[in-house]
């Protein structure tokens, strides 16, 4: 541990504002966070990579159905951030509104291993198991939404607005989330395809449990910094015996319930999760207009704009998780000559590659800043468009020049290392650039928004899962089947969206750029 040192141009410290202590030259606080978020991640990435196979499999749901309830599970799981960002900033403060997560998120994990008997059919499907597991997404969900954007806001606090190290310390801490979702396909994946689902969710339930402890053990490493914004407020009773803190716990139990009722009508929550992102986005904008300094304006416009851009690329990011999971179990050989992987584990290239390419990436960026040709942020989030655009065209090849459903697995890695390659210019600089770019009296709220926008794009990303089912090609509304001609068509489709909407935002970078003043 050393202290914070002095910039040597007239003594003023260039982390003025950051935690003094420090641990391999960023603040002390980060290890407990970056370890935190490496288990919540396993244990819900391990959950991820099991997810649609164990709705079609164990449950029977057609690829259709499947894919509309994983559309309207991650949905969820990126809207509650608002509230959850909400409560902390106005009331429990991160630390609190983390710990409340956690709790909910260890419950959620390990009720998923009550799984029931597998069904024999659709028409035998046990209503009282299907309707545990959707309590079980309802914890989860809720559990994220107190700790996701309330993690990412501690990280941002222990630096000060000007320390240079804050874009390392996101990336690093974005390696801790790969660490988990790595660990976790590997593992979870394969337990839960070779022991059985329950084991595999309890694993991911244990892991979670890990997490919770060692962000409760680590608390004396962030000094405070996200203890409650009033503490005393807290105590004070609104209701009876019940105190502030008490009934945003009780609004949090509420949260559930309704999580609950959202999941059991899924096929509804498009609507209602698009019509709350145009609603927040008109929230924002308003307080850009009427709230906010020039500067302050100009840079949450900026992040507005960038919202929404993001919903493009999430929707392709997130067939990961849905028809690739599905590809990959019914189209592909998934032999690679050294090693057979399940269809679970598939997902493993994603945070395989983000370890191998994420110090590449980070080297390039420095690299073309000194020889000041560094892309700006929005310059960066069309190139992710414009890479994950040529890997969907490329896959869409590769489905057709393979005939048969033992195609070759290297297709699969193909177009996880494209968009891995795309991740990696848009999702780190994307939780650095919320705190940046965002006023910090409503920091939590506009982070809470950041992954609205992210729910937007998972949801489409299950809706377009749901149209390759082979239901209109014979294969039954009740099939779990992928239509290949299907797939094709769809992924060229929004290939060259992504393409063309790349090609925008490069284009508009330079006079975008101005706005952010002087944000990088």
């Amino acid at each position: 541990m050393t202290d914070s040192t002095a910039d040597n141009a007239g003594g003023a410290t260039t982390a003025a504002g950051s935690q003094a202590r420090e641990f391999l030259g960023h603040p002390i606080g980060l290890p407990i966070l970056f370890l935190t978020e490496m288990w919540e991640r396993f244990s819900f990435y391990g959950m991820r990579g099991l997810l649609i196979l164990y709705l079609t499999s164990h449950f029977k749901f057609s690829s259709s159905q499947a894919s509309l309830i994983y559309a309207g599970y991650f949905a969820l799981v990126y809207v509650l951030p608002i509230l959850g960002g909400y409560f902390a900033d106005r009331y429990l403060g991160s630390r609190k509104a983390v710990v409340y997560g956690g709790i909910l998120l260890v419950l959620g994990h390990l009720s998923l291993a009550f799984e029931g008997p597998t069904a024999a059919s659709a028409a035998e499907r046990s209503d009282f198991y299907v309707n545990v597991f959707y309590l079980s997404l309802a914890l989860i969900i809720t559990g994220v939404g107190f700790l996701k954007a309330n993690i990412s806001t501690i990280v941002g606090s222990l630096y000060g607005e000007k320390d240079p190290r804050r874009d390392g310390g996101f990336t690093l801490f974005y390696m801790g989330i790969n660490t988990g979702s790595f660990l976790a396909f590997l593992i979870v994946g394969y337990v839960g395809q070779t022991y059985g689902w329950n084991w595999g969710f309890g694993l991911a339930g244990i892991g979670m449990l890990i997490g919770l402890v060692t962000f409760l053990w680590g608390q004396q490493f962030l000094e405070g910094r996200a203890d409650p914004p009033n503490p005393d407020d807290l105590k004070v009773k609104v209701f009876g015996p019940i105190t502030k803190e008490g009934a945003v716990y009780l609004t949090g139990v509420a949260m559930v319930i309704a999580m609950w009722v959202a999941m059991v009508y899924h096929e509804l929550l498009g609507g209602i999760v698009n019509g709350v992102g145009v609603v927040m986005l008109l929230i924002l904008i308003g307080y850009a207009l009427f709230k906010c300094t020039p500067v302050e304006r100009d840079r949450l416009l900026v992040a507005c704009f960038l919202f929404v851009s993001m919903i493009v690329f999430w929707a392709l990011f997130e067939q990961q998780g849905a028809s690739l999971t599905l590809l990959a179990d019914q189209q592909f050989s998934l032999d690679m000559g050294f090693i057979t992987l399940l269809p679970a584990q598939m997902q493993v290239f994603n945070p395989l590659f983000i370890i191998l390419f994420a110090p590449v990436l980070a080297w390039l960026w420095v690299r073309l800043s000194k020889m000041g040709i560094e892309p700006n942020t929005i310059a960066k989030f069309g190139i992710s468009l414009l890479i994950m655009g040529i890997g969907f065209l490329l896959f869409s090849y590769g489905l057709g020049a393979d005939e048969g459903s033992n195609k070759s697995v290297w297709w699969l890695v193909m177009i996880y290392f494209f968009l891995t390659m795309s991740e990696l210019c848009l999702s780190p600089v994307g939780l650095s650039m919320v705190t940046k770019l965002s006023p910090q009296r409503i920091v939590g709220l506009t982070m809470g928004c950041f992954f609205l926008f992210i729910a937007m794009g998972n949801w489409f990303a299950g809706f377009i899962s749901s149209l390759v089912g082979a239901s209109e090609h014979g294969g039954g509304a009740d099939s779990a089947a992928i239509s290949v001609p299907a797939t094709i068509e769809l992924f060229t489709n929004i290939a060259i969206a992504s393409l063309v909407l790349g090609v925008i935002l490069v284009i508009l970078s330079r006079p975008l750029k101005a706005r952010m003043h002087g944000v990088h």
